[in-house]
């Protein structure tokens, strides 16, 4: 038996590697490899002693750990989490991860590799940062290069729209399926900037989709949000470095200020085979966000010349174009009432524990009686639309 069900394709549109520490210097060119950090846990539930174990056993789970592992059949997805779960860096382990979730196919990320090539940080030379984001990008398509069902996610910083448009064409020449960018403005850009518009028809021409992920952008709220008076807050997981509850408040809000961007400076529009989603940032916000962008468009559209080119209404274009992962605690039969049924993605977030034991049940439970077309475009046909080349 396999996790997922028989009988139902299931795209998984979110699940993660943990990175060992020398992810990214293992990859890196050699004239770089000494000034690219090694990937941190500081900031994670993983402990150092759990990394350090793995790194003294060659990189590796024991052969007796990943039995037991793989003895948890189709109860992987509930028991096996972070760093010790089955395939959580080692590419042959994930094959056998795969074989017992059942998943059609899955989306990769990174999970701590990306903190500094996306930091929004100015004073990061652009050879180092880009430097970082070719080794993360050479590691992702090394480990999904054997399974056909892994699909690497790499990841451009947009911060240099010439380094990053050169990026993009090997990015492409590897064959890796989706394009992290980080959900913030680009240092002094919007991501609709004309530097930036033949970085996005590149990707529209390629079908391969931009996708925004948690950890695209700062993850806290500034400093001063938090300042009450009170005793600090400790985060879901009981700790203080994770998602607290002003930071999960305001999690949709540089999503949306990037997707905005995208639409009202016109780049869906000029662009209708390009396609995107937002992983693991929840998904409640979009209704609004569709609601809003229609009346700002049809108002200030009259002194708005970017708006004014346009051929379709953000709302048909964020439909036709965009798709969301929506966290398993909210409510998806409500934002498919608000909004639309092609919208949506399904996500596991293996393994990390956020995605929860049972993200099918949970969706199920959401979706309710609804019917087996809106559980098809859920699970596979909207997916497809967002990555043609999946199919």
């Amino acid at each position: 038996m396999t996790y997922a069900p028989p009988g139902r394709p299931i795209y998984d549109a979110d699940s993660h590697i943990m990175e060992l520490p020398d992810f990214l210097k293992k990859y890196a060119d050699p004239g770089l490899r000494d000034r690219i950090p090694e990937v941190s846990y500081a900031a994670s539930i993983v402990t150092d002693e759990e990394v350090a174990v793995i790194m003294a056993q060659g990189g590796r789970h024991s052969d007796e750990h990943r039995a037991a592992q793989i003895a948890l059949g189709d109860g992987l997805i509930a028991k096996s989490k972070e760093i010790q779960a089955l395939g959580a860096f080692d590419a042959a382990d994930r094959r056998k991860a795969m074989d017992l979730l059942g998943f059609t196919k899955q989306l990769v990320f990174a999970t701590h590799s990306l903190a500094m090539p996306f930091s929004p940080s100015s004073k990061i030379e652009p050879e180092v940062r880009y430097g970082a984001a070719r080794a993360h990008n050479r590691h992702m398509a090394d480990f999904c290069k054997d399974d056909a069902r892994l699909i690497g996610v790499a990841a451009i910083p947009l911060d240099d729209p010439e380094r990053a448009i050169a990026e993009l064409d090997w990015v492409l020449a590897q064959g890796l399926g989706a394009v992290w960018v980080p959900h913030r403005a680009p240092l002094d850009r919007s991501p609709g900037h004309v530097d930036l518009e033949p970085f996005w028809a590149r990707l529209a021409e390629a079908r391969v989709p931009f996708v925004l992920h948690v950890g695209g952008a700062p993850l806290q709220v500034a400093k001063a949000w938090t300042n009450n008076g009170r005793a600090a807050v400790k985060d879901w997981l009981g700790g203080g470095e994770n998602v607290r509850t002003k930071d999960a408040a305001l999690l949709h809000q540089y999503p949306e200020a990037f997707l905005s961007m995208m639409v009202l400076d016109g780049v869906l529009d000029r662009h209708p085979n390009l396609r995107g989603a937002a992983v693991e940032l929840g998904a409640g916000w979009v209704p609004e966000m569709i609601r809003r962008l229609d009346w700002v468009a049809r108002t200030w559209g009259r002194n708005d010349a970017n708006i004014q080119a346009q051929s379709r209404k953000p709302s048909e274009q964020i439909v036709q174009q965009l798709a969301f992962t929506p966290f398993p605690l909210e409510d998806l039969g409500a934002m498919l009432d608000q909004s639309s049924d092609e919208l949506y993605l399904f996500s596991s977030d293996y393994p990390h524990i956020e995605g929860g034991r049972d993200p099918i049940g949970k969706f199920e439970s959401q979706l309710g009686d609804r019917g087996e077309p809106v559980r098809a475009r859920f699970y596979t046909e909207n997916f497809l639309r967002i990555f043609p080349n999946a199919r």
